[in-house]
């Protein structure tokens, strides 16, 4: 893995450490987190930041899931993008589709984690109106941490119950049945949990986008043609204006974009 961006300063006489980030080698776990380390965040603050992968063509999936597109290194970044955070986003339909499991603990963040105030793993926290998930997954059964169901006031009373009595904590972000995304993200930072990751579906990122919610980009660029009708990385409502992103980090391995983009 090397870095493309930021570019070192060529004028100026050659840091050893900005040296080895241009060579292509092996990133250590750590020095993944140092590129992917969240920005300071007051105790009123929050940062949402999406993780997600594209092929050259525009697919984030293929035949219905993210891990055809997807590589080693990708996973790795995965990995530490989900050690940095507090809580884990995820739509109900991604949920259903990729077969999510509760976020583990990983004694090579342990220190990191402990450091920032941060318990062994983050929370997972699906956002569904509906509710309709299958409560005997291990995801709700046996995570290390609680899952959170974030919904609207409105969603099924029974749907509800049944969630708490799977143990999951029930957090209410929306007067009706669909879930508010900026309020959302707000209701997560009460409680808590303000560095924040999603991991989609692409309807959930549309939503986010479209509330002018998200912080971050984390996307990957997959050196892959796909074709077909595959969903882009956010769908639903457009924006009116388009929101601009800054590049903040670009790493490249084996033909793999690993690009970082923040608000302005």
């Amino acid at each position: 893995m090397r870095r493309l961006f930021p570019v070192t300063d060529q004028t100026s006489a050659p840091d050893p450490a900005s040296t080895r980030d241009v060579l292509d080698r092996e990133w250590s776990l750590d020095e993944l987190a140092d590129a992917y380390a969240y920005p300071a965040i007051g105790p009123d603050g929050h940062w949402l930041r999406a993780n997600m992968v594209s092929t050259l063509d525009g697919a984030a999936q293929h035949e219905g899931r993210s891990q055809p597109i997807s590589g080693e290194s990708d996973m790795r970044i995965f990995g530490t993008l989900r050690a940095l955070a507090d809580v884990v986003v995820v739509g109900a339909e991604t949920v259903r589709q990729e077969g999510y499991r509760p976020a583990r603990a990983r004694e090579a963040f342990e220190a990191r984690r402990a450091a920032a105030g941060q318990g062994p793993a983050p929370a997972i926290a699906v956002v569904t109106a509906s509710l309709e998930l299958d409560f005997s997954l291990p995801l709700f059964t046996s995570p290390l941490v609680p899952t959170l169901v974030v919904t609207g006031a409105g969603a099924p009373a029974d749907r509800m119950a049944q969630a708490r009595k799977a143990g999951a904590e029930v957090l209410l972000a929306g007067d009706g049945a669909a879930v508010d995304p900026a309020r959302a993200v707000q209701v997560l930072a009460e409680r808590g949990l303000r560095r924040q990751l999603t991991e989609g579906g692409p309807r959930l990122l549309g939503q986010f986008v479209a509330a002018d919610a998200l912080d971050e980009l984390c996307l990957t660029i997959s050196p892959m043609l796909t074709a077909g009708a595959a969903q882009r990385i956010s769908a639903g409502p457009s924006v009116t204006v388009p929101h601009r992103l800054a590049p903040a980090c670009v790493l490249e391995e084996a033909g793999f974009l690993f690009t970082s983009y923040r608000r302005i």
